[in-house]
């Protein structure tokens, strides 16, 4: 039998890595804030439309073509 050598794995160097992110804090609204914004917003002249229950701003159908427009003749 014959006895083979140990063998050392190779040891990699430590990896140099960017320091951790912070997550940004949650987006957390109270109903006084709420209140106070739309406060500020009439205040400024702002006005709150009401929009009946279904209706979207989705719009559908064939998009809008473009094309470059035609030279006019002198």
């Amino acid at each position: 039998m014959s006895t083979k050598p140990a063998v050392k794995p190779a040891v990699k160097p430590a990896a140099k890595t960017a320091p951790a992110k912070r997550k940004a804090d949650a987006a957390v609204a109270t109903s006084e804030s709420i209140d106070n914004q739309i406060a500020a917003f009439l205040a400024s002249g702002g006005e709150i439309q009401s929009i009946p229950s279904g209706t979207s701003g989705q719009t559908y159908g064939k998009p809008a073509s473009k094309t470059a427009a035609k030279p006019q003749k002198a």
